[in-house]
C-alpha cells in the first residue's frame, strides 16, 4: 500500500537545509510519488533539479500560478510554454493554474486570461489541469464552461468550497484535492467529504503550507500525508487501507502515472 502526494512544493527554499531528510521521511511513511506543481519562471529550475535528483519519486507539472500574474504575464507565459517544448522530462499536468481573489483583485482580468490560455494548453497537450481556486470558484467555473464538451480533466486543488460547488466539480469530471485543511476544526470539509466519497478525492499536502493536525504551526511536509489519509478514512467510514488504495488509484488514473518511467 502506498500514497501519492499529488501537490507539494518541496523544491522551495523552506526545504533547502534538510530536503534529503524530508524525502527520507516521506519514503519511510509510504509516500511513493511526489507531484510538484510549478509556480512561475523563477521556480522552474529548482523544481526540475529536484526531479533530476529524485527521479523515481518526483514528477513535475508546468504552469503559471495566478498569484504570479502581473502586467508582464505574457513574457512569463511564453517562457513557460517554451519549457513545455524544450524539457526532456515529461510534465504530468498543466499546473498550478487558476484564479486567486483572496489577496488581491487588481489583476482579475489578467488572471482570467492567463487561466483561459492554460486551459487550452491542457487540451492541446492532453494533460490534466491542477486548479488553484481561492475565493474564485465561480470565475473559474465560468471559464471552464467555455470549454464545455471538450475532454478537460483535472483537480480542484486545496478545495474549500461548499457541497453545491463540489457537485459541479464532479459533474464536469474533475477530482477534489484534499489536504491538511480537512483536519482543521470548523473547516466545513468533513460533511462534504462524507457526501462525495473516495472515488472523487486526491490527497495532497501543499507543503510547506497548510500543515495538518497534529503538526499545525510547523512547516508542512509530504510525510504528513498519512494524517490526511487517516482523516479521510474516518470521514468516509472506510478502512485506512481502502482510503489509501482508492485515492492512490485516482491519482494514478488522472496523471497517467503508470505510463511514466
Amino acid at each position: 500500500m502506498f500514497l501519492i502526494d499529488t501537490h507539494t512544493h518541496l523544491y522551495l527554499p523552506e526545504f533547502d537545509t534538510d530536503r534529503d531528510a524530508v524525502m527520507e521521511r516521506a519514503i519511510d511513511n509510504g509516500i511513493s510519488k511526489i507531484l510538484l506543481p510549478n509556480i512561475d519562471v523563477s521556480t522552474i529550475s529548482p523544481m526540475m533539479d529536484m526531479c533530476d535528483r529524485y527521479p523515481e519519486y518526483c514528477f513535475p507539472m508546468m504552469g503559471l500560478h495566478p498569484g504570479s500574474v502581473s502586467p508582464s504575464h505574457q513574457n512569463e507565459l511564453e517562457k513557460i510554454k517554451t519549457t513545455f517544448n524544450t524539457t526532456m522530462t515529461p510534465f504530468i499536468a498543466v499546473g498550478e493554474v487558476g484564479i486567486d481573489l483572496y489577496w488581491d483583485q487588481t489583476y482579475i482580468k489578467e488572471q482570467t486570461d492567463v487561466f483561459r490560455t492554460q486551459v487550452q494548453w491542457s487540451l492541446d497537450m492532453d494533460l490534466p489541469l491542477v486548479i488553484h481556486s481561492r475565493d474564485s470558484f465561480d470565475q473559474i467555473y465560468c471559464v471552464l464552461q467555455e470549454f464545455k464538451g471538450a475532454s478537460l480533466k483535472g483537480v480542484f486543488h486545496s478545495f474549500t468550497g461548499n457541497l453545491d460547488q463540489a457537485k459541479k466539480v464532479l459533474e464536469i469530471g474533475f477530482y477534489i484535492g484534499i489536504n491538511g485543511i480537512i483536519t482543521f476544526k470548523n473547516s466545513g470539509l468533513a460533511e462534504l467529504v462524507g457526501h462525495i466519497g473516495l472515488d472523487h478525492v486526491l490527497l495532497e499536502t501543499d507543503a510547506p503550507y497548510l500543515t495538518p493536525a497534529p503538526h499545525r504551526g510547523k512547516r508542512n511536509e509530504s510525510s504528513y500525508l498519512v494524517h490526511i489519509a487517516h482523516k479521510i478514512a474516518e470521514l468516509t467510514r472506510s478502512s485506512q487501507d481502502q482510503a489509501i488504495r482508492q485515492t492512490t488509484q485516482n491519482a494514478m488514473d488522472l496523471f497517467k502515472l503508470n505510463h511514466i518511467r
